[in-house]
């Protein structure tokens, strides 16, 4: 478009507005002060321009950042989808294995801990102890996506601290006691329900007792 041609559809947008104004139904209409402001704007950026310059919006700094925010915006959209529709196919495999009984035997992955809010979302909010359990061995034991340093980091920040101390009271008898069957240690997960506090204290001392 030339300045000729902005000029002129500035006009038709002030016209607009003025109209607008009139009826208080469309007083506030949000769009078509945009659609004015962007005329005025492009306007101006021709009126500072070399004489002769024609406006196109492949070259508009300002529409070429909003059309790169957009893009952006629409593939953050697409990967939450993605994100989400893992997590509820992640979440359904839980459960299935959760059915034949061979939870255990599954090793645990990156996002389980995204996993584990979307079952318990899916129970009306209550925790899923069997879950919370099999993250706590994985994690204890450096099993599964936990065997990576970064991982075990991370879930300080992604876990429950009942399922945290029951990790941290799991690895230190699993040093005490090598050897010992995880069924015979199925009292650390009470304790870490009813007082995660005080179990993660009691890891600690028994840390500092064996060191």
């Amino acid at each position: 478009m030339d300045a000729g041609a902005v000029a002129a559809a500035l006009e038709d947008a002030l016209f607009d507005a003025r109209q607008d104004s009139r009826h208080e139904d469309l007083a506030d209409d949000v769009r078509g002060r945009a659609e004015l402001a962007e005329w005025e704007r492009i306007d101006q950026l021709l009126a500072a321009a070399v004489p002769g310059t024609v406006y196109d919006p492949e070259t508009d700094d300002v529409v070429q950042a909003e059309l790169a925010a957009d893009a952006a915006a629409a593939a953050a959209r697409e990967a939450e989808l993605r994100e989400a529709a893992r997590i509820a196919a992640r979440a359904d495999e839980l459960q299935a294995l959760r059915r034949l009984g061979t939870l255990e035997q599954a090793q645990s992955r990156d996002g389980d801990e995204a996993v584990r809010e979307e079952l318990t979302r899916r129970a009306g909010g209550y925790a899923q102890a069997d879950v919370d359990a099999w993250l706590a061995r994985a994690l204890a034991a450096h099993l599964g996506h936990y065997r990576v340093p970064a991982a075990r980091e991370a879930a300080a920040g992604l876990l429950p601290q009942p399922v945290l101390a029951h990790a941290a009271l799991l690895a230190e008898l699993a040093r005490l006691v090598p050897g010992t069957d995880a069924d015979q240690l199925a009292f650390a997960a009470r304790l870490a329900t009813t007082d995660p506090e005080a179990t993660g204290a009691l890891a600690v001392f028994l840390a500092r007792a064996r060191s």
